[in-house]
């Protein structure tokens, strides 16, 4: 059973998964931190100043000024600010990935798109072409 799992671990298709995991687990971080410390501050701004991870309903418990207060109280909320946050990265991730399958379409297609070099003829067709020039000439 072990010798089984082995061969499967070892396939392309597995090590390239497990690639891309963890690349995207990075690209995940990278694009939270690009949301939530980069976008978000200058529409909160515009918006009034509004933080949005602090954009919540509490539904049961005391109200809280802030999320993390709330959390602390045990307070039971809607995270809407969180879920806005959460929908824009998942938003760039996917336009990342759209412009990146794009890319490797367009080379896919150029690759199909370029023309096959014409085979060779077989020698006796070239040899019987000569002849045929040969007696042509004479």
């Amino acid at each position: 059973m072990f010798k089984e799992f082995k061969e499967f671990a070892m396939k392309g298709n597995v090590i390239d998964m497990a690639v891309g995991i963890i690349i995207g687990g990075a690209f995940g971080t990278i694009v939270k931190s690009l949301v939530n410390d980069i976008i978000m501050p200058p529409i909160g701004l515009l918006m009034g100043g509004i933080d949005f991870t602090n954009i919540f309903t509490t539904l049961k418990g005391e109200p809280a000024a802030t999320l993390e207060a709330a959390r602390k109280a045990g307070a039971v909320t809607m995270n809407w600010g969180v879920f806005i946050n959460a929908t824009i990265s998942f938003i760039i991730v996917a336009f990342a990935l759209f412009l990146l399958i794009k890319g490797m379409n367009a080379a896919k297609r150029k690759e199909e798109e370029a023309p096959a070099k014409p085979a060779a003829p077989p020698a006796q067709e070239v040899l019987l072409r000569e002849i045929r020039d040969l007696l042509k000439d004479k």
